[in-house]
């Protein structure tokens, strides 16, 4: 069994979910997930976990990244090229510095509206599929967060088109940015080509794709990257062997005996946090706990009445998802 990550380059034309499928028959498993859509037409980082790995999907860390291309002049239904043309007009009078004016309004917190084709939930149902069915409802906004706009290249014409590199939070549509920048322009405006760039730690320029994996999983050379390796933004709590034993059984470890290995002075911030744990001795990562309220589980067999006496509880240092087993 194959545990770990893989940063996959998803090509255009190919859903998510068929990446997704393509790695489960390669590796043969189950077991494969990402870390976040990528639309159709969209290409570059999807970061796939295999195996154990996928109980970490959640802890990767935060921040994406993508360049994309926005041409203004056009509406459409989609807010990129495979929707229906709503509105087209000459945008030839546009400058790049009045479109780099603006960058200002759509950088930091913003209230974003999905655009209508897309994977958004609405009362249990997708978007995308109430498009098709014609059904009109309305659309929920989100904030968003933008930390980064930078323009790379400008090409001028009836319908011009900006290059922009984006840094930005989760949940953040690029879509929805060029349709905005667009109505602040009075042109209105469309995303015209994507690629990410990065995404939850994992850059294109180490991404492999689906032929290059194909390829080394032939040749037996395949290795995924490290789940350790990808956890290293978090805090780590390295346990003795003793310890980490009990931790991996799943067992609530009181806190006077992790305490040690814990920054006391900085115990009340790391409450409910996810920490990266690891063996002392050997320094393999083996999951992700954290410190909570709770019973010490030897406490747990010689006093049954903690188990309902909430005043019993203190903290303790407890597993979230055990990746590797002593």
């Amino acid at each position: 069994m194959i545990n770990g990550f893989i940063n996959l380059y998803k090509p255009a034309e190919w859903t998510s979910h068929d990446c997704v499928a393509r790695v489960r028959r390669l590796l043969n498993t189950k077991k494969v997930g990402h870390s976040g859509t990528l639309d159709p037409l969209a290409t570059g980082v999807l970061p796939l976990a295999v195996g154990k790995a996928t109980r970490l999907l959640q802890y990767l860390p935060a921040g994406k990244a993508y360049r994309a291309v926005i041409r203004f002049g056009l509406k459409t239904t989609t807010d990129d090229l495979e929707g229906e043309v709503l509105q087209q007009q000459s945008a030839s009078h546009l400058q790049r510095q009045q479109v780099e004016a603006m960058f200002s309004q759509f950088v930091g917190s913003l209230t974003q509206i999905p655009p209508m084709y897309s994977a958004v939930q609405v009362d249990g149902k997708r978007l995308y599929d109430l498009a098709r069915q014609g059904k009109a409802v309305e659309v929920p906004s989100r904030q968003v967060m933008i930390h980064q706009l930078h323009s790379q290249k400008w090409q001028a014409g009836d319908q011009p088109e900006l290059t922009v590199d984006v840094v930005c939070g989760p949940g953040t549509y690029i879509r929805a940015l060029a349709r905005d920048m667009g109505e602040t322009m009075g042109t209105g405006a469309v995303l015209v080509g994507l690629s990410r760039t990065h995404s939850n730690g994992f850059d294109v320029d180490n991404s492999v794709t689906l032929e290059a994996l194909e390829a080394a999983l032939a040749a037996e050379a395949f290795v995924p990257v490290a789940a350790g390796s990808v956890m290293q933004h978090l805090e780590a709590i390295a346990l003795p062997s003793e310890l980490a034993h009990r931790w991996c059984l799943g067992q609530k470890l009181a806190i006077d005996e992790v305490a040690p290995y814990l920054s006391i002075e900085r115990m009340s911030e790391l409450n409910n946090v996810p920490l990266r744990v690891i063996d002392a001795a050997t320094q393999d990562f083996l999951g992700i706990g954290e410190v909570r309220m709770g019973t010490p589980t030897g406490q747990l067999a010689l006093n049954e009445a903690a188990l309902t006496d909430a005043a019993s509880q203190s903290k303790v240092f407890a597993a979230k998802r055990v990746f590797a087993t002593l």
